[in-house]
């Protein structure tokens, strides 16, 4: 089960945002997120808005689906452009879910070609999928690429199959490498996304897996410690004591290991939980999001920000297609951050990346006692994590603010 949505303020039925989004917009990228809810099995973890019918009714179906985020994208271009927001050319669009390489490309075209009629993209902008290992063929790839695809993400998690199956993951470590050729061969980047703190993982399993990420040498590699979500398959395994559950240290352990090991790699850090080959390998939508930047999540369960206004969608795709078909906002809740909140998050989200955050407004008590203990270093106007700031980045935000 996905979590429960935030609570927050009733949105206007027809989407409309207030006036304060206008200010400073035109220095602000903008970004586009287009979820795909459908998956073939339900992985014991996630607790991501995913659903395993393939057919919900209306246009909640994954037949009709691509149809009904069309709609959501000719909405959020009328309500933006009723706020008196200035049109920006899209620089970033990230197709994530679920798996959204369950849809057949022409469905995923459609909704990046609606984002194109609707705003533009930018020269150069990266176009972004998610796929499963096993949800591609050569040919898919291929015609990613035709539709204006970038860049794909593909979700490996683990190279040690007794990993993958605690995981409920299907699909063969085997085949990895063949999919990542294929990729490369179509033109798109490439990045691996891995999990580490998987119960009754090693570190010596978590070595490898990050052996074989290397081997394949993507543009980019993410890698994130599993949290055990409650209402997940895997919560109520380790709840009933059938597997251990993660511990801090396992995850430090493992976290200073993939830091080492990707250094030594030839990758950099640039956010805690990605490394990139180059500069021009990061992800340029995720550094959107860590950034402040303005992003309109389509799709059931999404999340948006334009100007300190965040809102989120119905989860259920049936109730997400409904109220489109009504002419009326999927939007379930919002809240406009007060300039507080607003600082608040662009210390959480700006701490995290390694160009390094701004003093300018920070507590220099608070800096310089986080220069002593080591979790930061300085340069002059910025303070960047160390490697133990990193593990503790929660701590040096709460000092922050």
């Amino acid at each position: 089960m996905s979590p429960a949505l935030p609570d927050g303020e009733v949105p206007p039925s027809d989407g409309s945002l207030p006036a304060s989004v206008v200010e400073g917009a035109q220095s602000r990228p903008f970004g586009v997120y287009l979820h795909v809810p459908f998956c073939t099995v339900r992985c014991g973890y996630c607790d991501f808005n995913t659903y395993t019918s393939s057919e919900l009714g209306g246009g909640a179906s994954q037949d009709s689906y691509a149809a009904t985020a069309v709609s959501e994208i000719a909405l959020a271009q009328s309500v933006m452009e009723r706020a008196g927001l200035p049109r920006r050319e899209v620089q970033t669009v990230f197709v994530g879910g679920g798996t959204p390489t369950l849809l057949p490309v022409p469905d995923l075209a459609l909704m990046v070609g609606a984002v194109r009629d609707q705003w533009g993209l930018a020269e150069g902008a990266e176009v972004t999928t998610e796929a499963n290992p096993d949800s591609v063929t050569p040919e898919s790839l291929a015609a990613l690429v035709e539709a204006g695809f970038t860049r794909i993400s593909f979700g490996v998690q683990s190279a040690v199959p007794e990993v993958l199956a605690t995981l409920d993951r299907t699909h063969d470590p085997k085949r990895v490498p063949e999919v990542v050729r294929w990729a490369r061969e179509a033109g798109l980047a490439v990045s691996i996304d891995l999990i580490y703190g998987t119960p009754g993982e090693t570190v010596e399993q978590w070595r490898t897996s990050v052996e074989h990420a290397l081997e394949l040498s993507p543009d980019h590699i993410s890698a994130y410690a599993l949290t055990v979500e409650p209402g997940t398959a895997l919560h109520r395994r380790v709840k009933r004591g059938e597997l251990p559950a993660p511990t801090g240290d396992d995850e430090a352990a493992k976290y200073e290991l993939v830091d080492e090991m990707l250094a030594a790699g030839g990758y950099s850090w640039y956010e805690i939980s990605n490394w990139a080959k180059t500069p021009a390998d990061r992800c340029q939508h995720n550094l959107a999001y860590w950034s402040g930047a303005d992003w309109w999540g389509v799709g059931p369960g999404a999340h948006s920000h334009i100007g300190g206004v965040r809102w989120w969608n119905v989860k259920h795709p049936r109730a997400y297609a409904t109220r489109l078909e009504a002419g009326t906002t999927p939007a379930a809740g919002r809240e406009v951050l007060d300039a507080e909140a607003q600082m608040l998050e662009r210390v959480l989200l700006g701490i995290r990346l390694a160009d390094g955050f701004p003093t300018r407004g920070l507590d220099p008590a608070a800096v310089s006692t986080l220069i002593a203990q080591e979790l930061v270093t300085f340069r002059p106007g910025t303070i960047t994590l160390t490697r133990q700031g990193r593990l503790l980045a929660d701590t040096v935000v709460h000092r922050l603010t």
